[in-house]
């Protein structure tokens, strides 16, 4: 299975096309989002391209290949113009082996066991730790903080690829 895992769209349609673009590059099986992908929020700025309506256009081009889970900027409106579910906060996929669980990383974790990935969004910043399980964060598509990049995770062959948005890796962690 190859995975495209992102998070933190708020609204941008300029990086939501080139995420699609992306989706389709690295040939991947699912866009696994992990949250805020409509609204910008009430403490992050515009981001480049804001225009929610255009971001669901977009996503509803792939909807079929899309796992959601609700962030804390979501909501039952956005639900409405979403043809995929955004309103769980929490999901789980099995693949190559691995137990992966998805949050936007607002809420308690959940029981995790030695060998599971939790991936979560939430902070814009890029995260790769052992917690006992293994917990990674791509980032943000469209408002990265702490002089990260735009960024996002690529899963292919029992690993996580952590690349910018023009495909250049700057990190990874091998399973």
């Amino acid at each position: 299975m190859i995975f495209v895992i992102a998070s933190d769209i708020h609204g941008s349609a300029t990086y939501c096309k080139r995420l699609v673009e992306i989706f389709k590059e690295e040939k991947a099986d699912k866009l696994l989002l992990l949250g805020d992908i409509l609204y910008h929020g009430p403490r992050n700025p515009l981001p480049d391209g804001y225009a929610p309506a255009e971001v669901a256009k977009l996503l509803c081009e792939i909807k079929d290949k899309i796992m959601c889970v609700r962030g804390n900027c979501d909501s039952e409106v956005d639900q409405l113009v979403l043809p995929f579910n955004v309103l769980s906060d929490y999901a789980a996929v099995y693949a190559d082996g691995l137990n992966i669980y998805l949050s936007h990383g607002h809420r308690e974790v959940p029981p995790l066991l030695k060998g599971d990935i939790y991936l979560t969004g939430h902070t814009h910043v890029p995260l790769k730790e052992d917690c006992g399980y293994i917990h990674l964060n791509p980032g943000s598509v469209s408002l990265p903080k702490e002089n990260s990049p735009h960024s996002y995770i690529l899963y292919k062959d029992g690993t996580f690829y952590f690349k910018t948005l023009d495909g250049k890796i700057y990190d990874k962690i091998q399973l």
